[in-house]
């Protein structure tokens, strides 16, 4: 369908969803408004389109993954960070304790072990100023000084067993580059960094454009680096459904239990939604029905053909 008013067109598409109550938030986003829900886009130039509570601030979570993961390949190259992580689907939960068979290493960056490793592997020299260098990149994609959840840090890192384990594994069996403790810590505060859907919209267009700041043009990631990330994001981003999410939507994206889904179209935009209730996946539900109506209506399905010209 052609497209003429996007910010109405935007709006319509969350009306089509305020009767949509499946799912559940996170135990960790109890407290969040269930019926909040937004939609972002930003284009390369920095010009926005926006519905809903495209403002409204909530934790980043698992969608930093993908940055952090582009960050570390500018920090010690690729081959170096695929030495330590490699980059297959790997259909389990993002959480599993597990190495794949054979390589020893995480399956890929997306799930928490490849996750905590890349973490490791941005060179600070100490656990703060890699943190402070995550901060800083974040900060930057999004246009503004990012600030830490700091309930949401602090009810991760009591509950944060399962990911020291993951640590521990990765350190005894494989490699991990710092203590797991620290480790940990500084994922944690880096998943509870504080964003909106506008903002990760933006995050989207860097992606999108090469590692660009969407208007200004100044630098902040490699466009080889976006290269690795734009890839894990399409295959392993949406976790055990990835490849449904290929399928039907075909933009890579990354999700997060905070209810967020962030995503980019190369040399086109970011997109990003949120609405915090969460699939079995943990993938927000009305975030997946947003991207399967964008992704054919804008004709941004990146594996088929464009539309009729004749």
């Amino acid at each position: 369908m052609p497209v003429t008013d996007l910010s109405s067109y935007l709006a319509d598409v969350l009306m089509d969803l305020v009767e949509v109550h499946d799912g559940e938030p996170h135990p960790t986003h109890a407290e969040a408004d269930l019926e909040q829900q937004a939609v972002a886009l930003v284009d390369l130039d920095g010009q926005v389109w926006q519905a809903g509570d495209a403002e409204h601030h909530f934790p980043i979570q698992s969608m930093s993954k993908a940055l952090v993961y582009g960050l570390a390949i500018d920090c010690v190259g690729a081959a170096e960070v695929h030495r330590h992580i490699d980059v297959e689907p790997s259909g389990d939960a993002f959480n599993r304790i597990s190495l794949n068979h054979g390589s020893n290493r995480p399956a890929n960056p997306m799930i928490n072990a490849g996750a905590l490793t890349a973490h490791s592997l941005v060179t600070g020299p100490s656990a703060q100023e890699r943190f402070e260098r995550i901060h800083g990149l974040l900060s930057a994609m999004a246009g503004r000084d990012l600030e830490i959840d700091q309930g949401c840090y602090d009810t991760e890192m009591a509950t944060s067993d399962r990911n020291m384990g993951i640590a521990h594994m990765v350190k005894a069996l494989s490699e991990l580059p710092d203590a797991p403790h620290d480790v940990v810590d500084g994922y944690t505060r880096q998943c509870a960094l504080r964003v909106s859907t506008v903002e990760l919209a933006r995050m989207g267009a860097t992606l999108a454009s090469g590692g660009l700041l969407p208007g200004s043009g100044e630098r902040v990631l490699s466009r080889e680096a976006c290269g690795h990330v734009l890839s894990v994001m399409m295959t392993c981003g949406m976790y055990d459904a990835a490849g449904d999410w290929v399928s039907s939507v075909g933009i890579p994206a990354k999700s997060g239990i905070g209810g967020g889904i962030l995503g980019a179209v190369p040399n086109r935009c970011g997109i990003a939604t949120y609405s915090p209730r969460l699939d079995e996946h943990g993938n927000p539900v009305r975030g997946i029905r947003i991207f399967q109506r964008l992704s054919p209506d804008l004709d941004l399905h990146l594996l088929r053909p464009g539309r009729d010209r004749g």
